[in-house]
C-alpha cells in the first residue's frame, strides 16, 4: 500500500509507485498519491467502450496515432529525470498518442495528444482540478471531460499561448469534433445511448 507523502520536500515517485504490491490503482500528481477505487460503474463503461469504438475504428492501420485505456500508466517528466524520479503519473480512461517515441513498455513517457476523462464521483474533482492543471501545464492538446450520468461533454483544446481555451461545453446529443485528430467526428448519441 502506498505511503503519501508527508510534504511537498519529500514527493511520492514513480520509482515509488512501482514498489507497491497491492492491487489498488493509484495515480501521482505532483508527487501526492489519488486513490482511484473504486471501480467505475457499468454507466462509465459503457461510455468509456463506445468513446474507445469510435476512436479505433477511425484510425487507419497506417496511423502513427495509437489508443489506450485505463490501466495504463503515462508519466509526465519535468525535464529529462529518469523514470523512477518522475512526480506525475496518470491513469486517464482514455489517451490518445501521435508520438511513437512517446510509447514504451511500461506506457507513455510525455503529454498525449488527447485525453479523455469519463467522471465518476470518487474522481471527479481530481479530473476537473488536479488534472486539468496538470495536463495544460504538459501541452495535452485536448482534454475532455466525459459526464456519464449528466451526458454532456466539457473539452478544452490547448491555444497557442500553452493554456486552455475557455471550454466548451455539450449537450451529449448530434456529433462533436475532435481538433486533435482532424477528421474524426464523434457520435454523442451512441455514447448516451
Amino acid at each position: 500500500m502506498p505511503q503519501p507523502s508527508k510534504s511537498k520536500d519529500v514527493p511520492v515517485t514513480y520509482g515509488d509507485y512501482r514498489q507497491w504490491t497491492d492491487d489498488g490503482r493509484w495515480e501521482i500528481i505532483e508527487g501526492i498519491v489519488y486513490d482511484m477505487s473504486p471501480s467505475p460503474s457499468t454507466k462509465h463503461q459503457t461510455v468509456l467502450r463506445e468513446l474507445l469504438f469510435q476512436i479505433a475504428s477511425f484510425l487507419p492501420d497506417d496511423s502513427n496515432c495509437e489508443v489506450f485505456i485505463a490501466p495504463f500508466d503515462i508519466r509526465l517528466p519535468e525535464a529529462d529525470e529518469p523514470d523512477d524520479a518522475v512526480i506525475n503519473v496518470v491513469q486517464p480512461d482514455l489517451s490518445m498518442i501521435c508520438d511513437p517515441l512517446k510509447i514504451d513498455e511500461i506506457g507513455c513517457r510525455g503529454a498525449p495528444d488527447w485525453v479523455i476523462e469519463v467522471l465518476s464521483p470518487h474522481t471527479a474533482s481530481k479530473d476537473h482540478i488536479q488534472k486539468r492543471l496538470l495536463y495544460e501545464r504538459k501541452g495535452v492538446r485536448e482534454y475532455w471531460l466525459v459526464h456519464p450520468l449528466d451526458e454532456m461533454v466539457t473539452v478544452f483544446v490547448l491555444g497557442n499561448d500553452g493554456k486552455y481555451e475557455l471550454p466548451v461545453f455539450r449537450e451529449g446529443k448530434g456529433e462533436l469534433g475532435v481538433k486533435a485528430l482532424p477528421g474524426l467526428v464523434v457520435d454523442l448519441d451512441a455514447i448516451y445511448r
